[in-house]
């Protein structure tokens, strides 16, 4: 059985596309990396809110492979919605740890410090592979702590290459390749 990825694609969007050397993530070659990487059986990309604008990007995402999770929102809210989602990414994450298989591995990717306890957490039940963030420069100094062997740079050039988006002038947003 394979390991699951949880993706933070706020943090991934911003973190690479926002960076001193802006760059856009194919996320075909994304889901392809992780499979042979680190044994990624699942990838589950979590989108915030759910905007009708973007449904055929979000179809895309699903023929690749992945489980889109959006965040739930009151019917009546009034304003724009918040697509905050840490929460449903901590939660999901501590009840795979102690729901699902133990010999499946959590690999996250986001720079978001606030996951910090809940990966050093996993690490010490030993159900952690991986945390890969987006831009070490944006990532959290709390990751400082993460063992060297549980954590890369997706702005590292070797990795780069091989998950970064050929078309840059392509408009789909978040890094969606066809």
């Amino acid at each position: 059985m394979g390991n699951i990825a949880y993706i933070d694609n706020q943090n991934l969007y911003m973190a690479t596309s926002q960076s001193s050397e802006p760059w856009h993530v194919d996320m075909r070659r994304l889901l392809i990396y992780l499979k042979r990487k680190y044994d990624v059986e699942t990838a589950r990309l979590f989108m915030g809110a759910y905007e009708e604008s973007y449904a055929e990007m979000y179809q895309l995402f699903e023929s690749m492979g992945y489980e889109l999770v959006f965040r739930e929102h009151i019917v009546a809210q009034t304003g724009k919605k918040k697509g905050n989602v840490d929460t449903d990414i901590v939660f999901e994450m501590l009840v795979h740890a102690y729901e699902g298989s133990p010999d499946v591995r959590v690999v996250l990717i986001s720079g978001d410090g606030d996951y910090k306890r809940t990966v050093s957490h996993l690490i010490d039940m030993g159900r952690f592979r991986m945390l890969l963030m987006p831009n070490e420069r944006r990532a959290s100094s709390l990751y400082r702590r993460i063992p060297d062997e549980m954590k890369a740079n997706l702005s590292d050039q070797g990795i780069r290459g091989k998950i970064q988006r050929r078309e840059p002038e392509d408009p789909r947003p978040c890094g969606a390749s066809s």
